[in-house]
């Protein structure tokens, strides 16, 4: 007979249990000797090489542990319990347990083995997820950078401004401004804390060009945009501001917002694969004979490819009724909160299953919860939002629990129940064998999806060497891209990096910026072909509102007003043109038109 307890006190005689053990006769062992039990049982059992070996854990586990009495026989390897006398895998158990790196305390372990499985059900709504959406302004004292700003400010957006000189900064912006100090051509400056909880960032960072016979303090002559004066480079060189600099910048705030085609989690996707070392969580763990397993099927994604295969026997004997398999605790938690949820490639059985994200290092706590259910022979992508998680704790919800944090996810589990929670029960419940075949765990965005970078480019990026263009009709700086640095070569080649990133974006391209008022009639093309001027007061309401539009996503365009250089546009401040709804010139735009194949491309004017 054994009794197990964290106490003094022996469980009732109801609950007893005997043990028959392979290849060994009986044998009582006291308090003193459990150690070396527990010892010689782990030892005697088969090893999957995906389990831990016996490590010092254990000692500690069973030393918390009273065991009264243990009866071995021979040629038996299984517990069994009294009412209905179903075997229980001991060794598989233990197995399970020190697969997972932070084993529960004995207390623990216990309560949970014995804890009962409440079918109480509650209204009462579970606590809402928080999210922090910070607007990076990177060039926030520039022309356009200041008027970004302004505008995020006035509709009340979470903003923060990355600048060179701080001094320079709170005086132009306010003492209050959340500012990091950062240079984007020097890498070792853009340091992650500058970039927690920025999911957005609008670039107005550009290279500084100045007329040869110098400028007011204020940079007057530069800024009026019209009148010519002969340019030079002031300061870092275009290659080390615009190409050098936008390939900081995207490496130092990439890992914080959101990719258009989501982070890997898990899986093989294209010619990326990421693994996760998965462990299976059985009901054996509270007395059952289930069993799953995980593995990896080389030929089993819908494409003959690689795929996870999540299978097992399912049975409520001994009052289970569960499988699933759970990853070890991440090393890094993995930071999602640039992302709506995670999507599952799944190929179906018409079962419900469950996925249960944890948040928390410690073994047994609130897993976050999403029931999800497969459509039988078919592959499907399930998307489970981030504010659907449910804290579930031993099946039951837990209504006091913090809110989901998708930026400090530790470990993932799947799950076939009988149950879901509250006592709800599975419609889809059956038991025997199972499997569902897992080609990718990500996260996602969801749709409608809107630029999480904009980028206030430059018209005229691809013309320099073009053929058959009229160069005394064209800006400046295509004329004398070679002897400002190639300017306009680099700003093509900063926009690629962006392009590339598979970070959503938007690039806008104006023509020459002025100091006039935002107002006046616009005309937007893409191909990289016209000429004109805007108010620098316009680009920035555009890049606003390009970050809330999902028309503007993954568009390149060039901007300028209908008002001709030789006319002055202003406005009346007692009768304001109305604002304009931009997604009337955004819904125009199609993605992939750059300039850079002008044969192959015509431009689309609004």
């Amino acid at each position: 007979m054994v009794y197990c307890c964290c106490s003094n006190k022996l469980p009732s005689t109801t609950s007893t249990a005997i043990i028959y053990f392979q290849g060994y006769s009986s044998l009582s062992i006291g308090r003193s000797h459990s150690n070396k039990a527990l010892h010689y049982l782990l030892l005697s059992s088969s090893h999957s090489p995906h389990f831990l070996p016996l490590s010092d854990e254990l000692q500690t586990l069973s030393s918390g542990c009273k065991f009264a009495s243990l009866s071995l026989r021979s040629n038996k390897r299984f517990i069994y319990a009294e009412t209905g006398r179903q075997g229980w895998d001991v060794g598989r158990f233990l197995k399970t347990v020190y697969f997972f790196n932070a084993p529960p305390s004995p207390a623990k372990l216990f309560e949970f083995l014995v804890g009962k499985l409440s079918n109480s059900t509650s209204n009462e709504p579970v606590k809402e997820m928080a999210t922090s959406d910070i607007i990076l302004v990177a060039g926030a004292t520039g022309g356009v950078g200041r008027r970004v700003v302004d505008v995020l400010r006035k509709k009340g957006l979470p903003v923060r401004i990355l600048v060179r000189n701080e001094e320079k900064a709170r005086k132009m912006l306010g003492p209050d401004i959340d500012l990091v100090v950062g240079d984007i051509t020097k890498e070792s400056t853009l340091v992650p804390e500058y970039f927690k909880g920025v999911k957005k960032v609008i670039n107005a960072v550009s290279v500084i060009v100045g007329p040869k016979e110098g400028d007011t303090p204020d940079r007057q002559k530069y800024s009026q945009g019209i009148k010519f004066f002969e340019p030079e480079i002031k300061g870092d060189s275009p290659e080390m501001v615009e190409y050098n600099g936008m390939k900081n910048l995207i490496n130092a705030f990439q890992k914080g917002v959101g990719h258009r085609n989501g982070k890997l989690i898990f899986g093989f996707q294209d010619s990326i694969s990421k693994e996760l070392a998965w462990g299976e969580l059985d009901d054996v763990v509270m007395g059952g004979v289930s069993e799953s397993k995980f593995l990896i099927d080389h030929c089993g994604n819908e494409n003959g490819g690689p795929t996870g295969l999540f299978k097992g026997v399912v049975s409520t004997k001994n009052n289970g009724g569960f499988t699933s398999i759970r990853t070890r605790n991440f090393s890094i938690p993995e930071d999602l909160s640039a992302y709506d949820g995670l999507e599952l490639r799944i190929k179906g059985d018409g079962r419900r299953y469950k996925l249960i994200v944890r948040i928390s290092p410690e073994w047994d706590t609130v897993g976050y919860t999403a029931i999800f259910d497969t459509v039988l022979d078919q592959w499907q992508s399930i998307q489970l939002p981030f504010s659907s998680l449910r804290p579930i704790f031993r099946a039951k919800t837990v209504f006091e629990a913090p809110p989901f944090d998708p930026s400090t996810i530790v470990s993932l589990q799947l799950m076939y129940s009988k149950f879901e929670y509250d006592g709800i029960l599975n419609p889809t419940f059956e038991e025997g064998p199972f499997e569902l075949p897992i080609s990718t765990i990500k996260s996602y965005l969801k749709d409608p999806i809107t630029p999480r970078f904009v980028h206030v480019g430059s018209a005229g990026v691809t013309r320099p060497d073009r053929p058959g263009l009229d160069l005394t009709k064209q800006p400046p700086a295509v004329r004398l891209n070679k002897e400002l640095d190639y300017i306009l070569t680099f700003k093509l080649k900063g926009e690629d990096l962006i392009r590339e990133s598979g970070i959503p974006y938007t690039i806008v391209r104006p023509c020459a910026l002025t100091e006039e008022p935002a107002g006046a009639d616009l005309i937007f093309e893409q191909g990289d072909n016209i000429t004109g001027k805007i108010s620098r007061e316009e680009v920035a309401r555009i890049c606003v509102a390009a970050l809330e539009s999902p028309y503007a996503c993954d568009k390149t365009f060039e901007v300028k007003s209908v008002i001709p250089f030789s006319e002055p546009f202003t406005v009346d401040p007692e009768n304001p043109p109305p604002e304009k709804d931009y997604d009337v010139y955004f819904k125009t735009l199609k993605e992939g038109i750059t300039g850079k194949q002008v044969a192959d491309q015509s431009p689309v004017s609004v």
